[in-house]
């Protein structure tokens, strides 16, 4: 096999159209060249080069394996680009995680600012829960995550560094008929005898669980659903209250309001996460999540 420094040599040689012009353009001697080439030569099985009064030029065995080393050497010098280009940000592949409620807008609101500045930078979304995110990135699946420590915290990773973007209110969705959606905001201790609609995990203690326990009751969680549009069905038919982040607050359906808890209302951390050695795209990416986050 053929190695990529005496295929350089070859094209070298060829080019130039002699030893000496090779060498002073590889910074070689004109004897180290002559040596390279004639190992070469014997690794190819017959000669390479013609020699010449003046020069060398290619013999029909050398002129099958430059078209070769050409197209060898320009295929690095192409993928040698395309690494620059992924490690600088310009090209490649990103792969985005986010929870649900972070892709309603703050996440589609960044990617659509990237693209326009990193236009060639092909964008891969991936939605799941933040815990889950955090794994998929351990095993170097995903760039960058959106993530968030609701509605039961997040383990402390030190294989994964976390920039805060915003501090996120939950608010209570309520049917537009609720005896309390009248108000601007609702005292939590007002809610002590509704049923709440989540789906915590199976243990471990809740963001709402912690609100309503500041608010001295313990909430009836007596309805099990996971996704949003199934929380906002159930809500909207009276069969329970739920908990709805600030940022997916244009995903609500008219027929449901959201209401503020004033000092005991449950509050979450989004962040960026990123691996221990994130790529460039993946930096300008948490540069545009902050921005929109923080309008």
């Amino acid at each position: 096999m053929f190695d990529t420094d005496a295929l350089r040599l070859l094209d070298a040689v060829a080019l130039a159209g002699s030893f000496t012009g090779a060498a002073a353009k590889l910074n070689y001697t004109q004897s180290a060249v002559s040596r390279r080439v004639a190992s070469l030569e014997q690794q190819a099985g017959g000669p390479l080069f013609e020699r010449l009064p003046r020069g060398v030029r290619l013999t029909p065995a050398g002129e099958a394996l430059h078209r070769h080393a050409q197209v060898v050497l320009n295929r690095l010098v192409r993928a040698g680009e395309e690494l620059a280009g992924i490690h600088g940000g310009y090209r490649g592949r990103l792969r985005v995680g986010a929870f649900a409620t972070a892709n309603v807008s703050l996440v589609p609101s960044a990617l659509r600012s990237f693209r326009q500045e990193f236009p060639e930078v092909e964008l891969i979304p991936i939605e799941g829960p933040s815990r889950r995110l955090l794994s998929r990135m351990r095993e170097g699946g995903l760039d960058v995550a959106v993530i968030s420590d609701y509605p039961s915290g997040l383990p402390y990773d030190g294989e994964v560094e976390t920039v805060e973007l915003v501090d996120d209110e939950l608010l209570v969705a309520l049917p537009r008929g609720h005896r309390l959606a009248a108000g601007e905001s609702v005292d939590l201790r007002e809610l002590r005898e509704e049923t709440w609609i989540e789906a915590p995990p199976p243990a471990g203690t809740t963001m709402l669980g912690a609100a309503c326990a500041r608010a001295g009751f313990a909430p009836r969680t007596t309805v099990r659903i996971a996704e949003w549009t199934g929380k906002f069905g159930f809500v909207a038919a009276g069969l329970g209250i739920t908990l709805v982040p600030s940022i997916a607050a244009g995903a609500v359906p008219p027929d449901l309001v959201l209401r503020s808890l004033g000092d005991l209302a449950p509050r979450r951390i989004v962040s960026a996460a990123l691996p221990g050695t994130p790529l460039p795209a993946a930096r300008a990416l948490v540069r545009f999540l902050a921005k929109v986050a923080g309008q």
